[in-house]
C-alpha cells in the first residue's frame, strides 16, 4: 500500500510551485510600480524595462549571451530586463528590487564563462548595461573614461583613431565587456607582460552600492577600490565607468606564428618551451596553442601546436632575440608579419588587418556550447606529463577540445600579489587554458565534452599549482565550489574563494562586510560577508 504521505507528496509541490509563482508575478508588478515611482524621469525609464511579454524581451536576452550553454529553453530568465541609459536608473532599479526581494544581475559583454551575469536560479532582474558605452580619450593625458558597457572592441577602435602610439593591456577578444573584464583584473596576451594587468592601469572609477549611493575612487576609500579592481564582477555594487592610463606603444610591431607537429619534435619543443617563455624580454610573449589535426593525404590524426607570438619592435630584432634564446623552434623572417599594435588585435581575431570598423561590432562572434577550466604551473611539466595530455587529445571529444599556454614573467614578477586582489604573480610559469567547444547544432553532445574536459583537468593535477590549486576568476568555473543557496557561509565560499584570490580573499570578505553586510549583490560565486 502506497504511504499516504507520498501519495500527497506531488500536489503539495505543484500548490507550493503555484503559491510561489503567484507571490513572483505580483513582487514582478509591483517592483515595476516602484520603478515609475522613484526614477527622476519615469517616462525615459519605462523606455528601457522590458518584460517577458515585451517583443523585444528575448532578442535583447539573446543578444549578449555568449555561452550557449546558457541560451537553452530550460535557463532561467529574468522576469525583467532594464537598460538603463544614466545612473539614476540603475539607482531606482537597485532600490525596488531590494525592497520587492528581487536578485539583481548585471551584464556589460555577456562573456561570463558560467553566465552568471545574466542566469540565476531565484527570481531576478537583468540589468544589461548596453547602453552605457561612452568612451572619453584624452590623447593628451594619456587617460581615458570608459563606460562599463562598452566594449574592448570599442574601447581599441577609439584609442587607435586618435593615435598609433597609445593602447591599454586588456584583452584581445574584442566583444567582451569592460565591466566585467576590469572587475577580474582582464589580461591581455600582447601587453600584459610588458604593463601587467588592466586593473594595474586603472586610476578611477564609480560605483553604486547597494544604497544608491554614486561613489569615485575617493569617496568609495582605497579598500573598495582595491577590492573591484580583481576581486571578480557582482560582488561590491555595480561599476558604471572606469578610468584607464593608457600605456606606449611602438608604431610598428612583429607578430608570428610557427605551426608544429608530433613529428616535427613537438614535444621537445613546448618542454623547451616551460624554461624560456616566461624569462624573454617583456617587450614579447610567446604563446602556444595546442589541438589535434588531421595531417598529411592519409588523413591521419594527429597533435598540433601554434607558437604565436607578439614582440613589440621590428622583425629583424625579433628574428636575432629568438635565434638566441629559442634556436630550437627555428623562427624565419617568413613567419613573421609587421603590424600596429590595434592591428595585431584585430589579426588574433581572424579579422582583416585594414577592417578596423569591426571592432565596432558587438556581435561579430562565432556563439558555441563551450566549457573552460584554468591552472597555474610553477615547476615545469616534464615530458610524460606532455605525452598524457597527447592521450586524451586522442580520445573521441579531444577533436572539440584545445588548451593555451600563457606564459607569465616580466612585469607580472614585479607586481605584488596583494597589489589588486589577483594574486598569480611571481612565482607562476605559465598558465593552461583548457576549453572544449560544440556548434549550436551539437548540444546534445555536450554532455560527453564536459566529462571530458573535466577528466583532463583531473589527471593534470600532479603538475599543477597546490594548497591550494589556482584559477583565474575571469575563466568562471563552478566545478571548483559554489556559494550555498540563500545565506552562503565564509567556510563556503573560501572553497572556491582561496583558488581565484589565495589569502587575498579574506581582505575581499572585509570589504565585503563594510560595503554590502546584508548580501544584495550576490550570485553562486560572489563574495560573502563575515557574518553570514
Amino acid at each position: 500500500m502506497k504511504s499516504p504521505h507520498c501519495s500527497m507528496l506531488p500536489f503539495l509541490f505543484a500548490i507550493l510551485f503555484l503559491f510561489s509563482l503567484a507571490i513572483t508575478a505580483h513582487s514582478h508588478e509591483k517592483f515595476l510600480h516602484c520603478l515609475s515611482l522613484h526614477s527622476n524621469d519615469s517616462s525615459s525609464i519605462s523606455k528601457v524595462i522590458y518584460s517577458q511579454n515585451n517583443k523585444s524581451f528575448s532578442s535583447i536576452l539573446e543578444s549578449s549571451i555568449q555561452n550557449l550553454r546558457f541560451s537553452t529553453v530550460a535557463t532561467p530568465k529574468p522576469l525583467v530586463i532594464v537598460t538603463p541609459l544614466h545612473a539614476s536608473h540603475i539607482q531606482a532599479t537597485i532600490y525596488c528590487s531590494k525592497k520587492h526581494g528581487l536578485q539583481i544581475r548585471t551584464r556589460s559583454g555577456g562573456h561570463d564563462f558560467e553566465g552568471l551575469s545574466y542566469v540565476s536560479e531565484v527570481p531576478f532582474l537583468l540589468i544589461d548595461l548596453v547602453n552605457l558605452r561612452s568612451i572619453d580619450v584624452d590623447v593628451e593625458n594619456r587617460i581615458a573614461w570608459v563606460q562599463a558597457g562598452a566594449t574592448l572592441g570599442e574601447l581599441y577602435y577609439r584609442i587607435a583613431v586618435k593615435s598609433r602610439t597609445l593602447a591599454f593591456p586588456a584583452g584581445t577578444c574584442h566583444t567582451i565587456g569592460a565591466g566585467g573584464h576590469f572587475s577580474g583584473g582582464g589580461y591581455g596576451i600582447t601587453l600584459f607582460r610588458k604593463y601587467g594587468l588592466a586593473a594595474d592601469n586603472i586610476i578611477d572609477a564609480h560605483i553604486i552600492d547597494a544604497n544608491g549611493r554614486i561613489l569615485d575612487r575617493k569617496s568609495m576609500g582605497e579598500d573598495l577600490f582595491w577590492a573591484i579592481r580583481g576581486g571578480g564582477g557582482g560582488s561590491y555594487g555595480i561599476v558604471i565607468d572606469w578610468k584607464l592610463k593608457l600605456v606606449s606603444v611602438p608604431a610598428t610591431a612583429t607578430a608570428f606564428s610557427i605551426t608544429k607537429t608530433l613529428g616535427q619534435n613537438l614535444t621537445e619543443l613546448i618542454h623547451r618551451w616551460q624554461y624560456v617563455a616566461h624569462r624573454l624580454p617583456n617587450d614579447m610573449v610567446l604563446l602556444v596553442v595546442i589541438s589535434r589535426t588531421t595531417s598529411g593525404q592519409e588523413g591521419k590524426e594527429t597533435i598540433q601546436a601554434s607558437f604565436i607570438g607578439f614582440f613589440l619592435g621590428r622583425v629583424d630584432k625579433l628574428i636575432s632575440l629568438m635565434e638566441n634564446r629559442f634556436p630550437e623552434l627555428g623562427m624565419v623572417k617568413q613567419d613573421c608579419i609587421e603590424l600596429s599594435w590595434i592591428q595585431s588585435i584585430l589579426a588574433a581575431n581572424q579579422i582583416p588587418i585594414d577592417r578596423l570598423d569591426i571592432l565596432l561590432d558587438r556581435a561579430a562572434v562565432n556563439k558555441t556550447f563551450f566549457k573552460t577550466k584554468s591552472d597555474y604551473v610553477k615547476k615545469p611539466i616534464p615530458k610524460i606529463g606532455f605525452e598524457r595530455m597527447w592521450q586524451k587529445f586522442y580520445e573521441e571529444e579531444g577533436r572539440y577540445g584545445g588548451i593555451l599556454l600563457v606564459p607569465y614573467g616580466g612585469k607580472m614578477d614585479e607586481i605584488s600579489e596583494t597589489e589588486t586582489p589577483f594574486p598569480h604573480r611571481a612565482g607562476n610559469m605559465y598558465k593552461i587554458v583548457y576549453s572544449i567547444g560544440r556548434a549550436e547544432g551539437e548540444s546534445s553532445e555536450f554532455q560527453k565534452s564536459l566529462s571530458w574536459i573535466r577528466r583532463f583537468y583531473g589527471d593534470m593535477t600532479p603538475y599543477v599549482s597546490k594548497s591550494p590549486r589556482e584559477a583565474y576568476v575571469n575563466y568562471r568555473d563552478l566545478d571548483i565550489g559554489v556559494n550555498n543557496k540563500g545565506n552562503t557561509s565564509y567556510a563556503q565560499a573560501s572553497i572556491w574563494g582561496f583558488k581565484y584570490f589565495k589569502n587575498n580573499f579574506n581582505k575581499l570578505v572585509q570589504v565585503k562586510t563594510q560595503i554590502d553586510p546584508e548580501n544584495f549583490f550576490k550570485h553562486e560565486q560572489s563574495i560573502p560577508p563575515r557574518s553570514w
